[in-house]
């Protein structure tokens, strides 16, 4: 197990990006498993086509900004430890996270072929509860990861912690498309 640890460390450290894309990708449909399974009890009514849509969302889109989100971060220098750690969480929670929200909702319904009128729909529903739960969640994860992990890690302390908030991302986005089928049925129904 050491031995596996080294040799991730060491990627992490050689090839960011590949290294964080596959971690992403891996986290994001791990997620989805535990929300369909666990949370949805799904058991053999798996759905496959959204566990890959979320894994490649995760491997394509937020593996990716992430590890150049946190490069820049990493790139700007601060006056003090503790007004770097200040920036950076706030920059991080008020800067990025309300644009990946938004972004998250919108690519899952044009992946789900809801098309761009879908996405707003979405993303009207969704986002507001999502971004206020995201801060919950991830102010004090990012303050710690901020003031102690060594700044290559820091995208597995937020990707260990993700994979309960992917779990919880991907019930959020089931319940959504689940809601817009019942309210376009009733819609229909008139």
């Amino acid at each position: 197990m050491a031995s596996v640890l080294r040799l991730y460390n060491a990627a992490l450290i050689r090839r960011p990006v590949l290294a964080q894309s596959a971690t992403a990708a891996v986290l994001f449909g791990a997620g989805d498993v535990i929300a369909q399974q666990v949370i949805e009890r799904q058991g053999k009514n798996h759905d496959f086509m959204r566990t890959a849509r979320l894994t490649f969302y995760g491997g394509a889109f937020f593996g990716p900004a992430l590890t150049k989100w946190y490069q820049l971060l990493n790139r700007i220098k601060f006056s003090s430890p503790t007004k770097a750690v200040i920036y950076r969480v706030w920059l991080d929670q008020a800067v990025l996270t309300p644009v990946v929200v938004g972004f998250f909702f919108g690519t899952m319904s044009i992946m789900e072929g809801k098309g761009i009128s879908g996405a707003k729909e979405r993303i009207s529903t969704a986002y507001a509860p999502t971004l206020i739960r995201n801060w919950g969640v991830f102010i004090p994860t990012q303050i710690i990861n901020f003031a102690i992990v060594p700044h290559h890690l820091r995208f597995v302390v937020v990707s260990v912690v993700s994979l309960f908030w992917n779990t919880y991302l991907s019930a959020v986005n089931a319940s959504s498309q689940h809601q817009e089928v019942i309210e376009s049925g009733k819609s229909t129904e008139k």
